[in-house]
């Protein structure tokens, strides 16, 4: 038993992996992952149930936030374990209900196939509903930051908008973020490779320095 528990770990996508690629039928009709994707950055993210007062919270949240979403060249793809049918009937209630309307993809996995694939399935929490979890998937295909929320708590959408400014500005800039950070915030520089750059470090007054390895700057792009 201990090593199918492992073998199952094993397959979990990791912080670094290449997305697992997949076909899914959607709300926007099949969708091939890898083609969906496209050169963009990704925001995966599963909800345990349609219908459901948490989840409604917070689709209607990436909904109201998609524009942002949009403006950081980034697309949104929405998972539960329920069908086609129950995805538009809710979609439509929402819209009903409160006047919002999710028009982004959210995937039919009845067949739990994407939810295994990437881990959402945890069965000490439930067996049969996806977890809360994002996954941040760069244009590169690669899975840069993963979030798992319980199914009771909602996610923070702020929070969300954040790590994803945040990872498309370090790569950008090839710098490192501290806490809290925000936009227009100061940055990290990365520490010394060598006693070369350290050394370069003990003279530089252009930035504010606490010491050598960790120093702070501003970005001089005001859009960063």
């Amino acid at each position: 038993m201990e090593n199918l528990e492992n073998n199952n770990l094993n397959i979990m996508p990791r912080i670094g992996d290449n997305a697992p690629d997949f076909d899914a039928m959607t709300t926007h009709g099949k969708i091939y992952f890898s083609d969906f994707a496209s050169g963009k950055w990704v925001v995966l993210f599963s909800h345990p149930a349609d219908f459901t007062p948490v989840c409604t919270t917070e689709l209607i949240g990436f909904a109201e936030k998609k524009k942002e979403f949009e403006a950081l060249e980034t697309k949104l793809i929405g998972l539960s374990i329920d069908s086609i049918h129950s995805h538009l009937a809710w979609i439509n209630n929402v819209k009903e209900k409160t006047g919002v309307y999710l028009d982004f993809p959210i995937i039919a996995d009845i067949d739990m196939k994407v939810s295994k694939l990437y881990g959402m399935l945890q069965p000490n929490e439930h067996e049969t509903e996806a977890v809360r979890a994002v996954f941040f998937i760069d244009p590169f295909f690669n899975i840069r930051l993963i979030m798992y929320y319980p199914l009771n708590i909602g996610r923070n959408m702020d929070e969300i908008l954040r790590v994803l400014e945040a990872l498309q500005i370090s790569d950008k800039h090839k710098v490192a973020m501290p806490l809290n950070w925000k936009r227009g915030d100061k940055v990290i520089v990365p520490p010394p490779k060598n006693l070369k750059e350290m050394e370069s470090r003990l003279t530089d007054n252009s930035n504010e320095k606490v010491d050598f390895y960790l120093i702070k700057k501003e970005l001089k792009s005001k859009h960063n």
